[in-house]
């Protein structure tokens, strides 16, 4: 499971949500094996006055938080990484300067979905990558 929270000022992700959402999906399909279908993105738009950050970030700096489930490898941590760094410029326009992330592992027991605690659910994919 993973759950992505991306910040940015409210002109960025208006002008780019849609290719945003696809690189970050992308790049998680592709570094950690994950299903197409699973895609849970949310958007958080800020007014510039709201986003206060260090001028070399360009007004399309963007924060993506990354919460899974933990049991990825180092490499395949690293690997999203820098496939999120790539998408971004080259499907997003906004170059890797402009791009913070974070990720951040729990135990599936901590988790809640459709009813089940995430250590009981039946995945249909590894977190093993």
């Amino acid at each position: 499971m993973a759950q992505v929270t991306i910040y940015a000022r409210r002109e960025c992700i208006e002008a780019r949500r849609n290719a945003i959402s696809d690189a970050i999906h992308g790049a998680i399909m592709s570094a950690l094996a994950y299903p197409a279908e699973k895609r849970f993105h949310r958007f958080i738009a800020l007014n510039a006055e709201d986003f206060i950050y260090s001028e070399d970030r360009g007004e399309n700096y963007t924060i993506v938080e990354i919460s899974m489930f933990d049991g990825r490898s180092e490499s395949a941590k690293r690997a999203l990484i820098e496939e999120l760094f790539a998408r971004f410029d080259t499907e997003a326009g906004i170059p890797p300067q402009s791009v913070e992330i974070t990720i951040t592992e729990t135990p599936r027991v901590n988790w809640g979905i459709r009813g089940r605690n995430g250590a009981d659910l039946a995945l249909g994919y590894s977190v093993d990558v």
